[in-house]
């Protein structure tokens, strides 16, 4: 998965903005690989690397991932580095299909956790008597 999300890390510099300088790629439950880059644009319009892939995923109408990675280079000839999900991204995830609370975070060559224990109380609350 790190391998796949690396392959299509083509930064892009526009004015003062950086484009595709993180990279994402995730299984569905039907072992369908997408991927997809980050647009960092002014006034917080673009979005990140796991929206692009999760976006083509949605478009092929598939919502199961089974597992999911993001990672940034600093430039040519820098190691790649695995990154978390923010916030926002594991929310989008969660939002895409109930059962993606289990999806597998990939968090480094030997580490993962699931979505769940990086998004605590994800449950939806409960009425108050």
């Amino acid at each position: 998965m790190i391998e796949a999300a690396a392959a299509v890390l083509h930064p892009h510099l526009v004015g003062d903005r950086l484009f595709g300088d993180v990279a994402s790629a995730l299984v569905t439950d039907t072992g369908i690989v997408y991927v997809g880059v980050c647009i960092d644009t002014a006034s917080g319009t673009g979005f990140c690397a796991e929206h692009a892939a999760i976006a083509a995923m949605v478009t092929a109408r598939e919502y199961k991932i089974v597992k999911i990675v993001a990672v940034w280079r600093g430039g040519d000839g820098d190691p790649v580095h695995v990154v978390p999900p923010c916030g926002r991204c594991r929310e989008f995830i969660r939002q895409i299909d109930p059962s993606n609370l289990d999806t597998e975070v990939v968090l480094g060559r030997d580490r993962t956790s699931t979505l769940r224990d990086l998004l605590p109380a994800a449950d939806w609350s409960t009425p108050l008597d």
